[in-house]
């Protein structure tokens, strides 16, 4: 009636379905790094360099520093998941 596959099969199921997740997440990972890219590039175009801040716009210097961290870190995970190797 219901077979149950073999060992081997069922690991390079599991195989498959590991790299096609970390295909996946790789490149969403990816795609939030350009965001962040952008945006950082954005922040740092519409304030002039970080030189025309209005009143009370002290978050910009957070997002400056913020931005160009999570960009990296989203990157190098997505470098990290599209690289790997089952």
């Amino acid at each position: 009636m219901f077979e149950v596959p073999a060992k081997s099969d069922r690991r390079k199921m599991e195989a498959s379905m590991s790299r096609t997740i970390s295909k996946v997440f790789g490149v969403i990972l990816a795609l939030l790094s350009l965001f962040f890219v952008f945006y950082t590039a954005r922040l740092l175009y519409v304030t002039q360099g970080l030189t025309s801040i209005r009143g009370g716009g002290q978050g910009a210097y957070v997002g400056a520093t913020v931005f160009p961290l999570l960009a990296l870190v989203f990157g190098w995970g997505a470098w990290r998941l599209l690289r790997l190797k089952n």
